[in-house]
């Protein structure tokens, strides 16, 4: 078991159904997923640079990573239905703890200039999107060996009924927000 999740048993969830006044423990807002995605339009040019994509995702994630392709035909962008735009991940239970503990721990104070998370990326249901704007924060990247800096968004999935109860899990569990 993860460090993040046994904290998570121990101590979040009592304080967390005190603080959102929940009479039981199964009401109390978990983790359910987390997903990372990667798209690059330099993929239609030179649909090779996807495997390059997909390795270090698969690396960064510890899973192996699933290539997503245009669902539609964009004549503007020369893209046509079925072509490999971009890769994708979904992790749960040992590997989304694992995940998260490294992204808090590692990644994110490896970021230029980070002042925390804006609160902003909450969907209304509890649910957090954020985005990174180079894959080298994380320590499975070798600098040397990518050839391009690459952003990624990071999706949390939680059980959460609304936003307040996503952000006071997610605090909880040491997400660094802006004040």
């Amino acid at each position: 078991m993860n460090r993040l999740q046994e904290q998570y048993k121990k101590e979040i969830v009592p304080h967390l159904q005190k603080k959102l006044n929940y009479k039981s423990t199964m009401q109390v807002p978990r983790l359910e997923k987390i997903i990372i995605s990667v798209s690059t339009g330099d993929a239609v040019q030179n649909p090779k640079i996807i495997n390059g994509i997909a390795d270090e995702i698969t690396s960064i994630a510890g899973q192996k990573a699933v290539v997503t392709k245009a669902k539609k035909a964009i004549s503007n962008f020369k893209l046509r239905q079925g072509l490999p735009i971009g890769v994708r991940v979904t992790l749960r239970r040992d590997r989304m703890w694992s995940f998260l503990d490294r992204l808090q721990a590692l990644a994110l104070p490896r970021v230029r200039d980070f002042r925390g998370l804006p609160s902003k990326g909450f969907d209304g249901r509890g649910n957090y999107n954020m985005g990174l704007k180079e894959q080298i924060v994380f320590p499975e990247i070798n600098y040397d060996k990518i050839e391009k800096v690459r952003g990624m968004n990071i999706t949390i999935c939680t059980t959460a009924q609304n936003d307040n109860d996503g952000r006071a899990l997610l605090e909880a569990l040491g997400m660094p927000f802006r004040k």
